[in-house]
Parts: C-alpha cells; structure tokens; sequence
C-alpha cells in the first residue's frame, strides 16, 4: 500500500491547486473555491459521489477544462493557458483508450513517435516500459488479445511512456472485475512508485482510494470537506457526511450533558455515552456521536456501568466468512450495525435473530461530530 507518512509528504507543494472554481453557469458550479497542494512523488485521491466535482476537477488539470477563476501551479509552472498537449501531464482513462488496430508496442509508442523522438530511443523506451508493466511477451500482440487486467498495464506503459511531471487516473480499474480490480490495485501502486511519478487519481470506490492512495480529498458538492491519509479520514472524519461517505458507521444524535476538560458525556436516546477526551462545545449543544461497526462488542450478558452500552434484539446478521455484520435494533427502533471477526471457527456464545442482546463499546470508540 501507498498508506505510510501521508501526512509528511503534504507540506511541498509540487502540484498546488489555489482556489480554483469551475463554474458552469446557471448556478452550476461543478469545483467550488478548492485549494490543495500535492507533493511530489504522492499518490493523492479524489473521492466522492457522482457529480461531486471530482472528475471536472481532473479534466481542468489536463486542461480539458478552463478554471473560472484561480491558479493551478505544477514544479512552479502556472498551467493557465496551456493547451493539454503542452502540458507536462498525461492521463490514463477507465476506457483505456487503446488502439484496437496497433500492437501493444506500437500502443505504447504511438505518443513518443509523436515527439518524434529518434527510432532507437523509441525503441528502448517502450521495451523499459513492456519491462516495467511485466508485459515484454505481450508486445506483438493486440489489444483485443489480452486480458482487461493487461490492457490496464498497457494504457499504464503508454501513459507513463512520455515520463510526465503528472499521471492522471480517471476511474483507472473501473473496467476491471471485484477480484482483479483487488488483486491489481497493489500492483498498479508499485509501478508508479517505481517511477516516482506524481499521480491524481479520481474513483468513488473507498477500497481503491484507501489502498491505493498516501492521502484523500473527499468531495461534495463542489467543495473538499476533508484531506488526509486513508486512516485519519477513516477513524477522525472531521464531519457527519465524510463518516457517513467512509465505510460503514453508526451516528447517533444526541445532547452535550457533561462537559470536562479530559472526557465528556452525551447522552442520546438509546445509550449514554462516555468519551475519554475533550471536545469544543458547550453543555446542552446537539452533537453526532459516530461508532465504527468493528469498534462494537456484542454479547448476551449486561456490561458494567452506566455508559457506553445498549441493549436490543438482533433483527439481522449477514455471514462473510472472516466477520458477521448483526442488525441489532434497539428500544427506539434504530439500528445499531454490529461488525464481529469470526477469529474462532466456532462461537462459545451463537447469536441469532430474535435473541436479546448487549452492545458494548470502549470510551475512545467514538467520534463526536458539530458539524
């Protein structure tokens, strides 16, 4: 994975993105005032929903698209103005966008020709390339005669062929199958940093972004409601849609009835919470208070305590092999998901539907949310 030291590498700046604004009119503004810097040599990911602004966000970095207002700044150079074929970038798209008539040599040879780059350096360029991509047999033959994951490889090659200052991925295993696109995530991730080349990529996957990318910016409406790495944005969302948006949570409302400098307690319909540190707020303040499915623990017995527990009645559970997902609905009819490894082949305690039973969860669980 791509996931160690996200946070160090953010602070450079080689790709900087100053307040840019696409606004189509209409009131139709796709990328609302968004300002990121990227550093070099960084996987970055733009995650969210359809029509987000993500993708409008990469067509302006290509310069398929013209920012209404605002810088885009790659090693310095300011790119407003630049037409795309100009510009230091290429772009990998999901289609991959092969030539069905070319060999996969002459795919990945096709821009360097271009160039019109001299025919030996052509030719040591794309056999580093069909090296690099683990595809030197593959060279002879067409597109059509390879698998969707070795077209991906080969649209990789093409694209990194040029040895751009920036690679941009739109939806780059969207094309593939679950189990492929799984199993060539890592793999796509090596050989870019093989390369060393500096990549944006665009999904709304949440298992691509976290596995592929050093950090995220995730997307609504226009506007970046958080950036960090994969682990920050999953255990510290900074609001109700990013935790809603990143895997699976419970969110409960609830009102700020004690507050103290090193914990405070919320109290909510169905449970009382107990948080083991501070947060910024005042008593009586509504406040979402969002627990991971796999921060539960879940049995037949009563927990001690006042705090930090509900009790219900297991209306669902869904079987997945390593872990059990309950449905355990409580006394005012919410639902509380429950995510359980199965580390044991058997249980000492089997749960099922109907059954009566206690949710449990510790005081550094949770995450209390004001906005």
């Amino acid at each position: 994975m791509a996931n160690d030291n996200g946070g160090a590498k953010a602070a450079s700046g080689y790709l900087q993105i100053q307040d840019v604004v696409k606004d189509f009119g209409g009131g139709a503004v796709a990328v609302n005032h968004v300002s990121i810097d990227i550093a070099q040599g960084e996987i970055f990911a733009l995650l969210g929903s359809s029509g987000c602004g993500k993708t409008t966000l990469l067509r302006m970095l290509a310069g398929f698209e013209t920012p209404t207002s605002g810088r885009i700044v790659l090693n310095g150079q300011d790119l407003a103005g630049m037409p795309p074929y100009e510009r230091p970038i290429n772009m990998m798209f999901q289609s991959y966008a092969l030539f069905p008539h070319l060999t996969v040599w002459d795919n990945i040879a096709f821009g360097l020709r271009r160039d019109g780059m001299p025919r030996d350096e052509v030719a040591q360029r794309v056999d580093a390339m069909l090296k690099l991509v683990q595809l030197g047999k593959y060279g002879k033959r067409k597109p059509h005669q390879l698998s969707g994951g070795q077209q991906q490889r080969v649209a990789l090659a093409r694209s990194l062929a040029k040895r751009p200052k920036l690679l941009l991925l739109d939806e780059p295993l969207g094309a593939l199958d679950k189990k492929l696109r799984e199993e060539t995530q890592i793999e796509l991730v090596n050989i870019i940093e093989e390369v060393g080349v500096t990549c944006v990529m665009v999904t709304h996957d949440q298992e691509e972004a976290m596995t592929m990318a050093s950090r995220i910016a995730i997307m609504s409406e226009g506007k970046v409601l958080q950036v960090g790495a994969p682990a920050d944005v999953y255990e510290t969302p900074a609001t109700r849609f990013v935790a809603d948006f990143i895997g699976n949570v419970n969110l409960m409302e609830g009102t700020l009835s004690e507050d103290h400098p090193d914990h405070v307690v919320i109290s909510c319909k169905d449970c009382s919470h107990l948080v083991g540190h501070g947060i910024t707020g005042t008593e009586g303040m509504t406040v979402s208070v969002a627990v991971r499915p796999e921060k539960i623990g879940l049995g037949p017995d009563e927990p001690p305590g006042p705090h930090n527990r509900a009790r219900g009645t297991i209306k669902d559970l869904s079987y997945f092999g390593s872990f059990t997902v309950y449905h355990l609905q409580l006394d005012s009819g919410a639902v509380l998901k429950i995510s359980q490894s199965n580390v044991e082949r058997h249980r000492d305690v089997e749960l099922t539907w109907g059954d009566t039973a206690w949710a449990s969860w510790s005081p550094s669980s949770q995450v209390v949310l004001t906005q």
